[in-house]
């Protein structure tokens, strides 16, 4: 069948009511054997074998992973990792001015993401998580062996599934009107959002990447899609897909909310007072408003009366990642970074950890 005709509203109805059962089903062991939690959080990868007594329910979640590193290939995805390496201070640059800010625009979707307090009260904490995923995922040679970047998407993907438990337990102001809380349409428009977002952010500020690393990045994202517990059958595989499925959702979703709104202050007041660069910290709302556009900016309650060039912009970005990483642009500069800064404003170095939920 072909991808395109999939993308229509009766298909994406039934998306909002399916989640993720490999994973929901885990946490409901965890929620119940606590200490479970604790031995996660302190792997660093995933143990090739469990002990016979192992729950097997999370048993099952975890070999889902070590299966699948049987099916990664390496030349499948030099590309993007090697796109990542060359243009990741920019990448991770459209996630915070693009990516974010644009998924509070899709008021269902941040019905979620307002109820969760690290959000809202945490969220250098979150950002810093959220960029730290991005880091492990793009590693060069991440997902060549057992390694880290495995246990991350595990992570990602219970931790999900954590935000599912917590709001059918103890939410009583969810509304079935939203569809059921992280579901598939809504994971489907993160994981875009993270991909050919970040790349339509690339073009706006007159950096395009060339129809292979687009193409090669939405394989990636696919990759992870399927670590992560995103529908991948609906994944698209070029750019024309991905704009079709982003327009798609775009219609169904993008509207105002509260929710939208309070997560978008919150995220500039975070950078008003972190951005350590005052030429971009006194643009805030005319950076977001360039990329988001009219409808989006409207919907989370920003607007500018100053008009900025995307050639501009692109190179106040490109001054600022210069200012920070010299000419040593890479991986292990991106990272090194990222480690100083979480030192230097938490006192550690950020890790992505499940919640250790004490039933008590």
């Amino acid at each position: 069948m072909n991808l395109l005709s999939q993308y229509s509203n009766s298909i994406f109805d039934e998306l909002r009511l399916k989640q993720d059962h490999l994973a929901d089903q885990a946490v409901q062991v965890l929620v119940s054997n606590p200490s479970l939690v604790k031995d996660i959080n302190s792997w660093q990868s995933i143990p090739n074998i469990f002990p016979e007594d192992y729950p097997e329910k999370l048993q099952c979640f975890f070999e889902f992973f070590l299966k699948k590193e049987k099916e990664f290939t390496v030349e499948d995805y030099k590309l993007a990792q090697a796109y990542f390496e060359q243009h990741g201070d920019l990448y991770l640059a459209m996630l915070g001015f693009y990516s974010l800010p644009y998924c509070y625009a899709f008021a269902d979707g941040a019905q979620v993401l307002v109820r969760s307090q690290k959000i809202m009260n945490q969220i250098g904490e979150r950002l810093g998580e959220t960029t730290r995923f991005v880091l492990d995922i793009f590693k060069p040679g991440a997902f060549t062996s057992q390694d880290a970047a495995f246990l991350t998407c595990a992570k990602v993907r219970l931790i999900h599934a954590y935000s599912r438990y917590f709001i059918r337990t103890y939410s009583k102001d969810w509304n079935i009107a939203f569809g059921e809380p992280i579901n598939q349409e809504d994971l489907l428009g993160t994981n875009l959002a993270f991909s050919h977002i970040v790349l339509r952010g690339m073009y706006k500020i007159g950096k395009q990447p060339s129809l292979k690393e687009h193409i090669a990045i939405l394989g990636y994202w696919k990759w992870i899609g399927e670590l992560i517990g995103v529908e991948t059958s609906l994944w698209p595989s070029s750019p024309k897909e991905a704009y079709e499925l982003d327009r798609l959702i775009r219609k169904r979703q993008l509207k105002p909310s509260e929710a939208g709104k309070k997560l978008t202050r919150a995220l500039l007041d975070f950078y008003e007072k972190n951005i350590p660069d005052p030429l971009l910290t006194s643009q805030l709302e005319s950076i977001l408003t360039f990329f988001l556009g009219k409808e989006a900016s409207k919907a989370v309650a920003i607007s500018s009366q100053i008009k900025i060039s995307g050639d501009i912009l692109g190179l106040i970005l490109k001054g600022t990642g210069f200012k920070t990483f010299g000419t040593q642009k890479n991986h292990t500069a991106f990272k090194k970074n990222l480690d100083s800064q979480q030192l230097l404003q938490f006192g550690r170095v950020l890790k992505i950890q499940l919640p250790e939920f004490n039933r008590s």
